[in-house]
């Protein structure tokens, strides 16, 4: 039995079943590349779903780790920390908002999120006390936890999970009519991801989100952007709402703001969106941890240069091109996306997502299915054009098999 072999038996074995990885045993990682425990190298195309958007093992956020980790890791938000202030500050300055509330991981920062929205809608809009409803999407994924599944429409995700939580309303994803005619006087918010990233990489219609913002605006209801997995460099500007010159009522953060270093999420907001809270009304021990905040820091510090945007822009053109010219030659449906992600429906008589990527794997690259026939591709924006394009080479090579 290989290493590899015995080491994937032994996490089958020991470990609860809730993932399907493709069968590497990654050992150490650097940039764009992998490398397994027996020496082999691979290209990341999936960037621990754009959480290492700055690349595996960044050098100014692995040494802003490390000086961090010499001084104080935790202080819990009993006392204040030297780090906080700054975090906070600056993450408010990068979004154009004027308030942070920390956490640890994305499905956090929607459970939040939620939170928030009731409340000020009880405190602020005067919804009659447990009417709130807010407004989400079909094929939306924000988070697994017992709320955020009562409102997925997938049912890998949701089946045998209930009773579900109440409150919500799900209408179809890029339709204005149908988010008009769900709203009423006790609407709180609507919560969308600017683009759909497990749905598949869905970018809405040219207009949907600018739309979104004007009936919200018009309503008196809060516009909550989950850019969890869209933001922070990933399509090419700081959020993907800008790319219809949108700003919404608040943005969910995560992934990439710890930069593949430690978790760290936040929601980020207006002072009276997030003014509603007082001392006991939500909290976590590790979040805004000293810790976390260095390295989100140095992440909002990148960002600011607007390098990394620039670079998911060039990069992103050249994929998209290259991924359209694969467009109905037999092999490929349909390629979406925006910047450095795309997601690729494989014609279902090439093999199923799921194969694309294994085979993918036996040539050095390692990319995701989702949906059944979509591998998705997004690789750390620090990627080099040669490198993503013997990445492609590799895929096309792939899709040239039958």
């Amino acid at each position: 039995m290989s290493t590899t072999t015995a080491a994937i038996a032994s996490a089958e074995a020991h470990s609860a079943h809730n993932y399907h990885p493709l069968p590497i045993v990654v050992a150490s990682a650097e940039g764009a590349w992998m490398t397994d425990i027996e020496g082999r190298r691979y290209l990341d195309m999936l960037a621990g779903y754009s959480a290492l958007n700055f690349g595996h093992g960044n050098r100014r956020l692995i040494d802003a780790a490390k000086a961090q980790l010499d001084r104080v890791t935790l202080t819990s938000r009993a006392f204040h920390h030297d780090r906080f202030a700054d975090f906070c500050t600056q993450l408010a300055e990068l979004c154009g908002m004027e308030m942070v509330l920390p956490m640890n991981t994305g499905a956090e920062a929607v459970e939040t999120a939620v939170k928030t929205a009731r409340k000020w809608g009880y405190r602020i809009k005067g919804v009659p006390d447990g009417r709130a409803k807010i407004i989400v999407a079909g094929g939306n994924f924000h988070g697994r936890t017992t709320t955020i599944v009562s409102f997925s429409t997938d049912p890998e995700a949701r089946a045998d999970f209930g009773p579900y939580t109440p409150g919500f309303e799900i209408v179809p994803y890029g339709d204005l009519t149908a988010l008009d005619a769900a709203m009423t006087e006790n609407t709180v918010a609507v919560l969308l991801e600017p683009i759909q990233g497990e749905a598949g990489v869905l970018v809405p219609p040219a207009g949907y989100l600018a739309g979104v913002r004007e009936l919200t605006r018009a309503r008196n209801v809060l516009f909550v952007a989950d850019e969890i997995q869209s933001g922070l460099g990933r399509t090419g500007r700081t959020f993907a709402c800008e790319h219809e010159d949108v700003v919404p009522d608040m943005y969910l953060l995560g992934k990439a703001l710890g930069g593949g270093v430690v978790p760290v999420s936040a929601v980020v907001s207006s002072a009276e969106v997030l003014g509603v809270y007082r001392p006991g009304e939500h909290g976590s021990t590790f979040g805004g941890n000293p810790l976390a905040c260095a390295v989100a820091l140095e992440v909002v510090a990148m960002l600011r240069t607007g390098e990394f945007q620039q670079r998911a822009t060039e990069l992103g053109d050249h994929l998209h091109h290259e991924l359209g010219l694969l467009v109905g030659g037999g092999a490929v449906d349909a390629v979406r996306g925006r910047g450095l992600w795309a997601g690729i429906d494989i014609v279902p008589s090439h093999g199923t997502g799921r194969q694309i990527s294994e085979r993918l794997m036996g040539r050095g690259v390692l990319a995701k299915d989702t949906h059944g026939s979509t591998i998705r591709i997004a690789p750390p924006l620090v990627i080099s054009k040669e490198d993503l394009d013997w990445g492609l080479d590799q895929l096309k090579g792939v899709l040239a098999q039958q």
